[in-house]
């Protein structure tokens, strides 16, 4: 069940309070939440990359294409998951965006353009009063 906005706007005064009376108390309590697990995210990645350099060299040591181009696609994997996590990591004393679903709970939550256009058709006749 989600918080109101009136719940929301309390609850994100409580942790700059408790960030702002004590870091360090705060900075460890923040350290299990979307900061730790993108953090992780990016660290995994880039050792998947350097998986990816070790296996694109070993194909062209043994001549083996098949194992470069699959040390390549490693490679290129690994290297978008660490853009993309690195830019989805809240900066630190930063809450994660408000309403943010727990990472290993996202789904495909975004609403698909047909969903958008539908509303904004909705909304335009609401507000002609059809």
């Amino acid at each position: 069940m989600p918080l109101s906005e009136h719940e929301q706007r309390m609850l994100e005064q409580m942790e700059r309070a408790l960030y702002a009376e004590d870091p360090k108390f705060a900075s460890a309590l923040e350290g299990s939440g979307l900061r730790t697990y993108t953090r992780r995210r990016v660290y995994q990645a880039v050792a998947g990359f350097l998986v990816g350099i070790a296996l694109l060299m070993a194909g062209m040591v043994a001549k083996q294409v098949w194992l470069s181009v699959v040390g390549f696609l490693v490679m290129l994997g690994c290297a978008v998951l660490a853009v993309t996590g690195w830019r989805k990591a809240p900066k630190p004393g930063e809450q994660p965006a408000a309403g943010a679903p727990h990472p290993r709970r996202q789904g495909r939550q975004k609403r698909s353009v047909m969903d958008r256009i539908e509303q904004r058709w909705q909304r335009r006749r609401d507000e002609q009063g059809h």
